[in-house]
């Protein structure tokens, strides 16, 4: 691979800034890019990542890094939360409202935060609509295309102004469509189609590399030239966002945080928990305590601890209950120590079918236990509608090898144990071979105290995965959670039907800051229209987790104005307060519903 060569001015001034008391965090993902299709990660084809890489020259990369589940939603709300999918409850597509766990959103308010986000605004929190400062996804009433190389500007350059303009630093979050499907100027049936997006520089066929869990094939070939071209478009995107932050003037006082949700959404890797899967390229710039052009090598690192980190580094201490870590010390260029192992969960596709998996992947080896594998059940995943795995199928009554890894694919194995280090692409498993015996029983070991000591529903299976009717058991039991979770839905969905929230119903208005034990007035103004009649508003006041103090009710009409009053707890104080109002008999069937806050409690003046 080139080096990667930048202005060593450049590079000299930002190793030398000292650390900002509270520095602004930008949080950058891209969707369904693996780590190796990024130049400093070591991809084959030259010239996918200029930008990323760039960064990456500027900071310091992770070579062990993970994220923990191989699909969208839930993998960011482990990022999100510090929390396993089992203690965020949300292991699938759905939303979860009855949370108990302050989220990034939650802690970085509190911490004085103008938070924001760009896309993946359903995928990033545990429900919907959340407490986020703006939604740069829409501009100016118009909704951005994601995969619009300039809007991702224009959303960054937005959320840096609102911050300023709320006089606080500022959490933005923006995440990048690309390289997920569809790719650039490729239809969802594999058709060639206009697109305006058009990345600076095409891939072609010929030249790009054949993943080794993949094969090599003209189809094949096409697919992986347009998934490289929207890396590339994904990375043109990338410097979209860091062009916004450079000509801010924030650069020298911004961490910069970059990795990928999962793998590529191709057979093998997305959907999964194989080491291509879930390996992500992870990049922090820290200017002033990140060193340029480092790697780590020595410590493997998780989306789980993500939020601890982020928390460590703007110096606001965590609550308890993360599952993950912070590695900040890490980011100085210290040991720590417990850092050998990453812990990996998959439950459930956007359909809502069930096919656990759960793993754990040392630097060199990585095991798997598949509890959804009898031998008759099928691995139901999205990547099976790429031209790839059509192909597949297709040359497999005449391929042997091409037969056995379908097979593989679509069947499975109850257990897997692969050598990462000299086969990445989990081509040879190595279970009951009996030269790895031991290492296979110190990754189940670890494996098993992983989900005991995190309530991993999975360990009751895990413990009986000998017994086939225990594991059809288990399994039956989730699906059939998963299948009266997707019918309840549905039925909802089917019993509202009700028109889009009209945001002109009412507003809210809180006071600039609260006093212990004294009155918090909320102001609530309103306009039904006369067809509405009489409506309920539900007032609640929440403290900084967003844990319910107290509910009003009160009945209005027509145009008007409403004042809520509640007091403000003298004792176990929460340092902040939230209010979320909806309007309507309950929350359900609302008409409309809205969050604001925090707004920090001070001492009484006397």
């Amino acid at each position: 691979m080139r080096p990667i060569l930048f202005s060593a001015f450049f590079l000299f001034g930002l190793a030398h800034l000292a650390p900002a008391e509270s520095p602004n965090v930008l949080i950058v993902t891209v969707d369904d890019m693996s780590c190796d299709s990024v130049g400093a990660f070591g991809c084959d084809l030259a010239g996918t990542t200029p930008h990323i890489d760039r960064l990456a020259a500027e900071g310091l990369r992770y070579h062990y890094a993970h994220v923990q589940v191989g699909n969208c939603y839930p993998s960011r709300n482990v990022m999100f939360s510090g929390r396993y999918p089992h203690n965020t409850g949300v292991e699938g597509f759905y939303q979860v409202r009855e949370t108990k766990y302050p989220h990034l959103v939650d802690l970085m308010k509190d911490a004085g935060y103008f938070v924001a986000i760009r896309g993946k605004v359903s995928h990033s929190t545990p429900y919907q609509p959340y407490a986020w400062d703006a939604d740069l996804t829409t501009l100016d009433g118009k909704r951005q295309h994601v995969k619009s190389i300039e809007s991702y500007y224009r959303s960054t350059q937005k959320g840096i102004e609102l911050a300023a303009a709320a006089d606080k630093p500022f959490c933005i979050n923006v995440n990048i469509s690309d390289p997920h499907k569809p790719f650039y100027a490729m239809g969802k049936g594999g058709e060639i189609v206009e697109d305006e997006n058009l990345p600076s520089r095409v891939f072609v066929p010929e030249e790009v590399p054949v993943p080794g869990f993949l094969f090599d094939h003209p189809s094949v070939r096409l697919e992986l030239a347009h998934y490289y071209s929207s890396v590339r478009r994904a990375d043109d995107c990338f410097g979209a966002v860091m062009r916004a932050l450079k000509e801010s003037g924030q650069e020298g006082n911004t961490v910069v945080i970059f990795l990928s949700d999962h793998g590529m959404p191709l057979p093998f890797a997305k959907t999964a928990l194989w080491h291509h899967s879930t390996r992500t390229p992870w990049v922090v710039r820290w200017p002033g305590v990140t060193k340029p052009g480092s790697i780590d090598k020595s410590h493997m690192v998780s989306a789980v601890d993500l939020l601890p980190t982020l928390l460590d580094i703007v110096g606001v201490e965590a609550p308890k209950g993360f599952d993950g870590r912070s590695f900040a010390p890490t980011l100085r260029g210290e040991s720590q120590s417990d850092r050998e192992m990453v812990f990996k969960v998959y439950n459930e596709n956007s359909g809502s079918v069930r096919n656990p998996m759960r793993s754990v992947e040392s630097k060199r080896f990585g095991y798997l236990f598949n509890p959804w594998v009898n031998g008759k059940r099928t691995f139901k995943t999205a990547t099976t509608g790429t031209i790839t795995y059509r192909t597949m199928q297709r040359l497999a009554p005449e391929n042997e090898t091409i037969a056995a890894r379908l097979k593989h694919f679509q069947f499975g194995a109850l257990e897997e144990f692969y050598d990462y280090e000299n086969d990445p692409d989990a081509l040879n498993n190595l279970i009951d071979d009996p030269t790895f015996a031991s290492e296979v029983e110190r990754h189940r070991a670890a494996l098993r105290r992983f989900m005991e000591s995190t309530g991993d529903h999975a360990l009751e299976p895990f413990d009986q995965r000998g017994d086939p009717v225990a594991l059809d058991a288990y399994m039956n039991r989730v699906q059939g959670e998963a299948d009266a979770r997707r019918a309840a839905k549905k039925r909802s969905q089917m019993k509202s039907k009700k028109p889009r929230p009209n945001p002109k119903l009412f507003t809210l208005e809180l006071p600039k800051q609260a006093e212990a034990g004294k009155p918090f007035r909320i102001t609530v103004r309103h306009a039904l229209p006369a067809s509405m009649g009489e409506q309920a508003f539900h007032v609640t006041l929440k403290d900084a987790a967003g844990k319910r103090i107290k509910r009003i009710v009160k009945q209005a009409e027509g145009s008007g104005t409403l004042v809520v009053e509640f007091q403000v707890p003298q004792r176990n104080l929460t340092p902040a307060l939230r209010v979320s109002a909806f309007v309507g008999k309950d929350y359900t069937s609302n008409l409309l519903h809205r969050s604001a806050g925090p707004v920090r409690i001070g001492e009484s003046k006397r």
